[in-house]
């Protein structure tokens, strides 16, 4: 019986390319021949799914705090500090972010309320080679990630 609802939803491509395709797996050892892809190993390690549909900005958000090994300073779970979608809280209700999403604008807020160094660099305020320049400048450090905020409609995907 079919049942409503997305389940392994293809992603349009061309543009979108799955990592797991050959041509994903071909671009995938090209940038660690390259020596670009330098930040993968640390963010790999805490990788989490999101729980919500709409925390996209927080798990992202979680993985890269955790990579960046900044301390909550509170406790996860039991005796554990760790970075959680739960605990990013301080520049936007939780419950208004599962229902509309998060804002670039409070995203950068949420990583430097959690101790972050950030540079955010905004279409309307920088050039797209900057931002190339920054991508790869980025790319080749464990100690800098990328984290990207864009119109799903300009990738053909639905979503928050």
């Amino acid at each position: 019986m079919a049942m409503a609802g997305l389940y392994r939803r293809v992603l349009p491509s061309p543009p979108a390319i799955d990592f797991a395709s050959n041509e994903g797996k071909k671009l995938f050892i090209d940038a660690i021949q390259a020596g670009t892809m330098e930040g993968f190993y640390k963010l790999i390690s805490y990788f989490q799914t999101q729980s919500e549909p709409a925390y996209c900005g927080l798990a992202s958000l979680s993985m890269v705090l955790n990579a960046l090994a900044i301390d909550p300073g509170r406790k996860w779970k039991g005796p554990w500090r760790w970075f959680d979608e739960s605990m990013l809280d301080c520049c936007e209700p939780l419950e208004k972010v599962k229902t509309k999403g998060i804002s670039f604008g409070k995203l950068v807020c949420l990583a430097q309320c959690a101790g972050a160094e950030v540079e955010a660099l905004r279409t309307s305020q920088t050039t797209v080679d900057h931002f190339r320049q920054f991508v790869k400048r980025c790319s080749v450090s464990d100690n800098c990630h990328v984290v990207s905020s864009y119109h799903r409609a300009a990738f053909k995907q639905v979503g928050i």
